[in-house]
């Protein structure tokens, strides 16, 4: 599971502040716990600065590679805060993301295809957010198409099919989960990664429902996230279910985590004998 670690977005009061204020310290410290934690990439999102974006997300970017050993995910859609923002990464990004929404498309899609990165294809178009299995698919299948033409690697595509509250409509998980399923069925070697907070907006006991839902997501495909590493929880529940997926060979990710008391605080320290 590619973990991206979505905790210095500008959307965040106290991350807006540190911006604000150019406090490096905030800004290298949460990205080194994240890093800590396992995340693979670490979000940078300065998109409540319109003015000042391409700015302020370079400057994210320097501090987090200066603080870790990771690169970085850059997640707007201003074709001129991603390019700035390459400019200065070390390394391939995550670009978060390119849609089917034709400004957008014709905007990110020459800087994808000449920079090296990887790209979340995200599943909407012109005529808004899709509702079904069908639409998401429909929109997936012209989006991989387009990237493969352009010269992008199917390794490098991490489609995203879309997240949204159950509480608005009932079907909206289940349509995820087998659209995700049509879609790496169709393009084996791209990979699915999604923002899945989405799903509980506006139910009470959010992360009880999102745990389940990254279990079930997993189970259909799902290999990349966009979370908070620091929810030990989630974590935990991610290292299971691949582990009984049969992602995780000789579950040596879940022994691994489990030794460093990553499951179950109660259980750290604890041996098979003790169990």
């Amino acid at each position: 599971m590619i973990i991206v670690g979505e905790l210095l977005n500008a959307s965040r009061p106290a991350v807006k502040n540190a911006i604000e204020k150019q406090d490096e310290k905030f800004v290298a410290d949460l990205a080194k716990a994240q890093e800590k934690a396992g995340a693979h990439y670490i979000d940078v999102n300065a998109g409540v600065f319109p003015e000042q974006e391409p700015k302020y997300l370079s400057w994210l970017v320097k501090v987090v590679q200066e603080a870790t050993n990771l690169p970085c995910a850059l997640d707007s859609p201003n074709p001129q805060a991603i390019k700035a923002a390459m400019e200065v990464h070390q390394g391939a990004p995550l670009v978060n993301s390119i849609s089917l929404e034709k400004t957008r498309w014709d905007s990110l899609l020459p800087l994808a295809a000449n920079n090296p990165c990887k790209l979340v294809a995200l599943c909407t178009s012109d005529q808004g957010m899709p509702k079904s299995r069908e639409q998401r698919v429909e929109i997936a299948e012209r989006m991989v198409c387009g990237l493969l033409q352009a010269g992008m690697n199917a390794d490098d595509i991490y489609v995203d099919p879309l997240v949204q509250p159950v509480a608005t409509d009932a079907g909206f998980g289940e349509q995820f989960l087998l659209a995700m399923g049509d879609i790496l069925n169709l393009f084996p070697s791209v990979h699915a990664m999604c923002g899945l907070s989405n799903i509980s907006y506006g139910l009470p006991v959010r992360k009880l429902l999102n745990r389940t839902f990254m279990i079930l997501a997993i189970g259909r495909g799902l290999d990349g996230a966009i979370i908070n590493p620091l929810d030990k929880e989630m974590m935990a529940a991610i290292a299971a279910a691949e582990t009984l997926v049969g992602k995780d060979g000789f579950c040596m990710n879940y022994l691994k985590a489990f030794r460093a008391g990553a499951l179950e605080p109660s259980l750290a320290g604890q041996t098979g004998a003790d169990l």
